[in-house]
This record gives C-alpha cells, sequence and structure tokens, in this order.
C-alpha cells in the first residue's frame, strides 16, 4: 500500500515544471529581444535626423589605412562610398570595365607596399572581377574589393541584382564578410585590411548592402511603408520594420577606432636561419632563385637590393623580383636556368614556388641541398612528396630571411669560376638573339629586332606591364626592367587583359615614371577600351602592341600538333586609330618605315611626357624564337 510520504514528491513535480517552463519563455523572449537589437538600443540611440550615411565610415577607413586611390564603375549600390571617398581627398578612379578596376587596385598593391582598394556594384558587377580576383589570389596581392548587394531586408526576395555573393568569393578571397549594421562598417573594414596583408598575402572581400550606406531617410522611405496596413498584422509588420530600421543605424556614427590593426607576419626562427647560414656556407656553386614574395613589405627593395650584392650568390629573378639587380648585374642570370640548377650545390628558393615553372621541382637536382622559404606552408612543399625534397624548409617572409642570412654570412666568398661559367652561358644566349633580330622575316618587322631596340630606348625611370604570349614571351628575354619593383605582369594564373589595369595603378603609384605597355595583339583587345579612361582622368601610357595578326603562341603548338589554325588567326588591325577614335595617340611601325623604330618610340616618349596616352601599333612578322615554348 502506498504511503503519504512516498507519493509527496510526484506532487512536487508541477512547481517545477511551472518554473522550468517560465525559465525557458524568459530565456526565449531575452534570446529574441537580442536578436532584434532591443538591448543594444536601449544603450545607442539612433539619430534620425542625421544625414550621414555608411559610405562616410567607409571612406574614412580606407584614409586611416592611407589609401590613396579607389578603382571602380560607378552603380547605385555603392554611389555613397564613392561619393565619401571624393570628400576626403580619395581619388576615385573610374573605369570602363569591373575587371580593370581590380587590376589597377592589384598594381597599386605591389608597387606601394599597400592594400589596393577597387569597389563595383552588385550582381554581374561583382561578377566581372571574378578572373581579377582569382589573379590577385594566386600572385598573392592583397586587395580589398568592396562590392555592393541588395538591401539586408530584401536579400533572397529576388531583389535586382541579388546573388549570393559570399558563396561567390570565398573560394577566392581570404576574409568574405558582409556588413548587416552601420556600426559594424568600420571593424569589419580593419580586420578585412589586416588580412589582407598578413601571413601570405591576398584579396579580401566586404560585401557592403545598400541599406547600409545610404542615410537613415532615404533607407527609412524605401523600407518603412507612409501608410502602415491596418488591423493587428500590419502593426506587427510596422513595429518590425522600424525596429529593424533603428538596429541598423544604432550607433552608427558613434567614434571607432579606424586605423590599421597589428599584421600577422610569420617570420623564420633564429634555429633555422643558422641551419642554412651552416648549409650554404659549405657550398661551392650556390645559387638562388628569388620570386615575387622577395618583394612584400616589411622589407625594402633597396634593403634586399643591397643584401643580394652583398651575399654574392648568383640568382635567377622572376616575378615581381624582375629588376632588383637593375640591369646587365654580374650576379644576375638570365638564362639557361635549367642547366644551372642541375649544376648547383645548393639552391635557394626564395619566394619561388615548384609549380609549372619549375617543371614541378623536376628541374632540381637530387643531389643538391635545397633550402625553401616561403609565406606559405602549401605552397613551400608543393610538389615535395613526388620530384624534390627540401633540406630546410622556412615558413616566413623571404625578404626578411634573406637579410638574415646575410647577416649569418658576413664575409663569406664563393669562387668566381662559378659565376663566370653561368655569365658565359649567358653571353652565348645573347649571341644567338643578335642572330635571330638580324634574320629576315617573310612579312613586316622582326619583332626580336623591335624588341632589342625598345630595350635600348626604354629609359631609367620606366615601369614596364606585359600583357600577351609570343610577343611578352619573346620581350622578357630581352627586355630588362631598370630597377626593383619595375616590372609587371600577371603571375602564376597567366592572365591575358592586366595591361591596362596594371598600367592604371602604376602610373597612378608612380606618377613620375615612364610606363610602358608591352602587348600582344591577341591581349590588347581586352585593354583598348580603357585608353578612354586614360584619355578622361589624363594618364598618360605608352602601349607598345606587337600585332602579328594572331593567337600565336597557341598557333606554335596547334598547327604541327593537330593540322589546323583554326581560331588562332586575328587581322592585322589598325589598333593606333582606334585608339585615336577614342581621344589618345596613335602611331604605326611597319616595313614601311622600319629605320624609324626608335624615332617613333622616341615620339611617343614625347607625347606620353607632353600628357596624352599613345598606341604604338607595330606591324611584326613571325620567327622560329619562341619555338617550343609551352602554351598549356
Amino acid at each position: 500500500m502506498e504511503t503519504p510520504a512516498a507519493a509527496a514528491p510526484a506532487g512536487s513535480l508541477f512547481p517545477s515544471f511551472l518554473l522550468l517552463a517560465c525559465g525557458t519563455l524568459v530565456a526565449a523572449l531575452l534570446g529574441a529581444a537580442h536578436r532584434l537589437g532591443l538591448f543594444y538600443q536601449l544603450l545607442h540611440k539612433v539619430d534620425k535626423a542625421s544625414v550621414r550615411h555608411g559610405g562616410e565610415n567607409v571612406a574614412a577607413v580606407l584614409r586611416a589605412h592611407g589609401v590613396r586611390f579607389i578603382f571602380t564603375l560607378v552603380g547605385g549600390h555603392i554611389s555613397p562610398l564613392l561619393v565619401a571617398c571624393e570628400k576626403l581627398g580619395i581619388r576615385v578612379v573610374d573605369t570602363r570595365h569591373e575587371v580593370t578596376a581590380v587590376f589597377a587596385a592589384d598594381a597599386m598593391a605591389r608597387l606601394s607596399g599597400t592594400v589596393g582598394v577597387a569597389a563595383v556594384t552588385a550582381g554581374p558587377g561583382l561578377t566581372n572581377t571574378v578572373t581579377a580576383v582569382k589573379n590577385a589570389q594566386m600572385a598573392q596581392s592583397p586587395v580589398l574589393l568592396l562590392g555592393g548587394a541588395a538591401s539586408t531586408l530584401l536579400q533572397n526576395r529576388g531583389a535586382l541584382q541579388a546573388i549570393d555573393q559570399l558563396s561567390l568569393f570565398r573560394p577566392l578571397c581570404k576574409f568574405c564578410a558582409s556588413v548587416r549594421r552601420v556600426r559594424d562598417i568600420v571593424p569589419t573594414l580593419r580586420a578585412a585590411m589586416a588580412a589582407a596583408q598578413s601571413g601570405t598575402p591576398g584579396p579580401v572581400f566586404v560585401e557592403l548592402p545598400i541599406d547600409v550606406l545610404y542615410p537613415y531617410f532615404m533607407v527609412q522611405k524605401e523600407m518603412v511603408p507612409a501608410k502602415p496596413r491596418k488591423g493587428l498584422v500590419g502593426r506587427v509588420v510596422s513595429w518590425y520594420l522600424e525596429n529593424y530600421l533603428a538596429n541598423l543605424f544604432a550607433g552608427a556614427w558613434e567614434p571607432q577606432p579606424e586605423g590599421p590593426l597589428p599584421l600577422d607576419i610569420p617570420q623564420a626562427s633564429p634555429q633555422q636561419v643558422q641551419r642554412c647560414v651552416e648549409i650554404l656556407s659549405r657550398a661551392k656553386r650556390p645559387l638562388m632563385v628569388l620570386g615575387s614574395q622577395a618583394l612584400l613589405t616589411p622589407k625594402s627593395a633597396d634593403k634586399l637590393r643591397a643584401a643580394v650584392e652583398t651575399l654574392g650568390v648568383p640568382c635567377f629573378l622572376g616575378g615581381m623580383a624582375r629588376g632588383l639587380l637593375g640591369r646587365n648585374h654580374s650576379l644576375h642570370i638570365r638564362e639557361n636556368r635549367s642547366a644551372a640548377l642541375k649544376k648547383a650545390d645548393v639552391i635557394v628558393l626564395a619566394g619561388t614556388v615548384c609549380d609549372f615553372r619549375l617543371s614541378y621541382g623536376r628541374v632540381l637536382s637530387h643531389s643538391s641541398k635545397i633550402i625553401i622559404v616561403n609565406r606559405n606552408r602549401e605552397d613551400m612543399l608543393l610538389n615535395s612528396d613526388v620530384f624534390w625534397k627540401p633540406q630546410e624548409a622556412v615558413q616566413g617572409d623571404v625578404g626578411s630571411f634573406v637579410l638574415k642570412l646575410v647577416e649569418g654570412l658576413q664575409g663569406q666568398t664563393w669562387a668566381p669560376d662559378w659565376v663566370e661559367e653561368l655569365r658565359e652561358a649567358d653571353r652565348q644566349k645573347e649571341q644567338t638573339f643578335r642572330e635571330k633580330a638580324a634574320m629576315p622575316v617573310a612579312q613586316h618587322l622582326n619583332p626580336v629586332r623591335v624588341l632589342q631596340l625598345v630595350e635600348e630606348t626604354l629609359p631609367d625611370n620606366s615601369i614596364l606591364v606585359v600583357d600577351g604570349g609570343d610577343f611578352v614571351g619573346t620581350a622578357a628575354h630581352l627586355v630588362q626592367p631598370r630597377g626593383p619593383l619595375r616590372w609587371l605582369d600577371p603571375g602564376a594564373f597567366g592572365t591575358l587583359g592586366v595591361g591596362a589595369g596594371f598600367a592604371l595603378g602604376a602610373k597612378l603609384c608612380r606618377p613620375d615614371a615612364e610606363v610602358w605597355c608591352l602587348f600582344g595583339d591577341g591581349a590588347f583587345g581586352y585593354s583598348l577600351i580603357e585608353f578612354d579612361t586614360f584619355v578622361r582622368h589624363k594618364i598618360p601610357v605608352m602601349a607598345v602592341v606587337g600585332n602579328d595578326a594572331g593567337w600565336t603562341q597557341i598557333s606554335r603548338e596547334q598547327v604541327p600538333s593537330l593540322g589546323s589554325n583554326v581560331a588562332c588567326s586575328l587581322a592585322y588591325t589598325e589598333y593606333h586609330k582606334a585608339a585615336m577614335g577614342l581621344g589618345a595617340r596613335g602611331l604605326l611601325l611597319s616595313r614601311e618605315n622600319e629605320d624609324q623604330v626608335v624615332k617613333v618610340l622616341h615620339d611617343a616618349q614625347q607625347q606620353c611626357r607632353d600628357g596624352h596616352p599613345v598606341v604604338v601599333n607595330i606591324l611584326i612578322g613571325r620567327t622560329d624564337f619562341r619555338d617550343g615554348s609551352i602554351a598549356v
């Protein structure tokens, strides 16, 4: 028989259940209030009378980070930030295609050591930038892409140009974020700028919906109906919209830190540096291959150049490292890289990756001791499980590592016969080039001779932008940048179409430099319309177009291997006249004035100095200079 004492606990369950239910309800209500921003609004006011807008916050952060230019193609989604940038003295440079804006930001980043910034409108404006963003990712350029977007309230509801932009850019960018409230603009942009430059640099993307950029009264007009619906549902909807609007703007104009956050840049440990010093000190035939990472901040190019000269190790230079030692330096070896790598007993790969450019590591001798340094561990060890093995793999900043290496090797010298052996191979190759320059071609001008004359004409203050296949591949052997950070190519992605954007960024970053763009005629098709941009913004650059009426780099392989030239033919288009139609100056070089090449180049230089962008259309024939070069 059940006793009263045993039944008592069962009777006490109801109050406990009631207490639990009430607690759960209170917690749910508090959570809902937090999500609706009610608590935040109690502490932070909404200035409904203010005409300020989120674009001002964007511009303030950019200015605090030393940004002087923003590249764009205008759209209604981003108008407030462009207007605000203009008011704060940040020059707004609009292009004719969004991809050009990002390429220009990329060049600005490479040459200035700061983040390059581009802003484009929502939807197709952003999708037009994908190639340039991927190029920046592979070139490890710190670029900030600002993208407009549909109102936060209307996303996923069929708004104009509304797509899932974050999913598109996450594989391409180190950092992706969508700003949901005006007060979040400043901290989000600061975090993005730091992410772009920290670790392995790269592009970052910040989405700025239209309702966080425009002022309160304009957003209110679009978001909240002037006459709310009647009835309970109407009042609830009206309250929700008013509260949503208040949460968007609560605390929007309260002071916040706008300046740069600390950067996280990996450094080689003293123990790693010492091990590398010991390996290199025992070398008889050392060789260094410097890539683009060597020219990243925080170390200046001049310090790096002095360090390489002090080290005294012969080196090959690639990517942004081209020109580091200037023209015709005794330590700079330019030709026969594969053969030299096979002979070297110690190889330092400084910011260089064993990808297709080094035949995936197959050009490295198994008997060589290999030191590799890179900020990115994955890149550093690429293909090391298949074709090569590092003796020492150092994850850290390349420029800093080289400086520390030199400190540890003070007084170390190497026998001069090794450098002389490499230079003799260079001289033999250069003699072959001279012979090819003297050979007649079936029609028009010999491109090898033309580029030799470009090399002779190029001034010391020039910056070279290269965009093309066969013509540019030839130029890489014949035309030398005059100093550090004076060569811009797309990088590992091999992108055609970078020319105009790179030239735009380069000339704005270095206004006293002569910017020479070496184009293939195929690649020039991407950039031609941007001569309208150069004219409108009074940006004098000089385009030298090697016009052989075809996609010759592809044709070289396609015809002998597949027996057809289909889709490889272009026309000897009058690009100089097309440029003149856009307001630029145009000059023509052909067999009819082949003795005037240097004069025409000097004329183009003078017109640039007078403030005019110039296109020199050079009709060239075909040679066997690049037979056997790869296109895939």
